[in-house]
């Protein structure tokens, strides 16, 4: 499953990034910029965000390796309706309304993984197969004539692009730009990378506090400094975008021969790249794993964070099971919930009392201006 090693290589792209980092990183042409605190806490905009983004533009579902079997299918509730990500026999990804197509009945409940040739409604044991097709129904003698390519699920529009599945509410999405990040995905084997963990956190704060967390990297040293803050060089970062998205770099211990080298365990040890993918998801590489996380907007001042914990294959050793047990608790138990998304948390209750305005932005958190740019632009 795991392509080879030698097989992989940084895309023009992301050695751009790096070379920038060799000389030192560069802060965006920008200044002292602001933020209405109304956009963190109006809910009247909450309303508008989701009418006019989450409803139009491609989301991020989830990881390939969400579904590594074929005839698997995930309920998913995230997004304010109730959806399933399926992969059919043939192996091919889609989201569907959880719904069945006779009385409106939720298909599968729970939130873990369904896999099975066919997805039977409690109700009325309709069933269907995992391309959305009506498969049998009890009873066919009751329902003389009934055209059953007619009573498929609901399929939403879904593309599955570099190790992840989007899709959207909107029949007319374009994704375009999901199949761009896709080749930087496949440049370092995204979705030949194994599920390790996954946990959804609730977080009261609004969902755009967590994607500036991970649009700078001035609170690395400071917010991380008795966790991951040691490893890297406060300030030096460089940036770009690709569409809407932007594609971030970190230097750990980046320097000319690191760049030379272009192999990806020698970038991957020096470098942290992050993708801030629009609207909510964040994508960062760590050296020998990857985190996904899926921003999901429950009103103004909460939000749903799954957070996925990709490892090249499954761990075969307890040696090796330990190793990924202890990145896990470091990223998502200490970095994100213990200290980004506290912190998140502590920006909410701060802005919502109205003690300031506006929020101030330096040249290190340029990137965040840029992504609220995105946002209104759509509002």
């Amino acid at each position: 499953m795991n392509a080879p090693v030698g097989a992989l290589a940084p895309t023009p792209g992301q050695l751009a990034l790096a070379r920038l980092l060799a000389d030192g990183g560069r802060r965006r042409e920008i200044g002292i910029t602001h933020v209405d605190a109304a956009a963190y806490t109006d809910p009247a905009r909450h309303a508008a965000e989701q009418a006019r983004i989450f409803t139009r533009v491609p989301l991020v579902a989830a990881p390939s390796a969400l579904l590594p079997q074929p005839n698997t299918a995930v309920p998913h509730d995230g997004y304010g309706k109730p959806l399933l990500i399926a992969r059919d026999r043939q192996g091919e990804a889609h989201v569907f309304l959880n719904v069945c197509k006779h009385r409106g009945t939720r298909l599968v409940e729970g939130e873990e993984a369904v896999c099975a040739p066919r997805l039977v409604c409690p109700y009325h044991a309709w069933s269907y197969a995992l391309d959305g097709r009506l498969a049998g129904l009890p009873r066919g003698d009751a329902f003389p004539g009934l055209d059953k390519e007619a009573f498929g699920l609901t399929r939403l529009p879904t593309r599955e692009a570099g190790g992840l599945i989007w899709f959207s509410f909107a029949e007319d999405a374009d994704f375009a730009e999901a199949d761009a990040l896709g080749l930087d995905f496949d440049a370092f084997g995204l979705a030949q990378m194994h599920l390790f963990r996954r946990r959804t956190h609730r977080v009261d704060a609004n969902w755009k506090l967590i994607m500036d967390a991970f649009l700078e990297s001035y609170h690395v040293a400071r917010l991380h400094a008795e966790t991951i803050g040691p490893f890297f060089k406060d300030g030096v970062a460089s940036a770009d975008t690709i569409g809407p998205h932007q594609r971030s770099a970190v230097g750990r211990d980046v320097d000319a021969a690191a760049v030379r080298a272009a192999d990806w365990p020698t970038l991957r040890g020096a470098i942290t790249y992050t993708y801030q993918m629009f609207p909510g998801a964040v994508l960062i590489v760590s050296p020998d794993y990857v985190n996904l996380m899926v921003l999901m907007p429950q009103a103004h001042d909460r939000v749903w964070v799954e957070d996925f914990m990709l490892i090249p294959e499954p761990p075969a050793t307890e040696k090796a099971l330990r190793h990924w047990e202890k990145s896990w608790n470091l990223l998502d138990g200490g970095v994100f919930a213990a200290e980004d998304f506290r912190a998140a948390a502590l920006g909410q209750q701060g802005l919502s009392s109205g003690a300031v305005e506006r929020i101030t932005l330096g040249t290190l958190e340029a990137g965040i201006r840029q992504f609220h740019d995105q946002v209104e632009a759509r509002l």
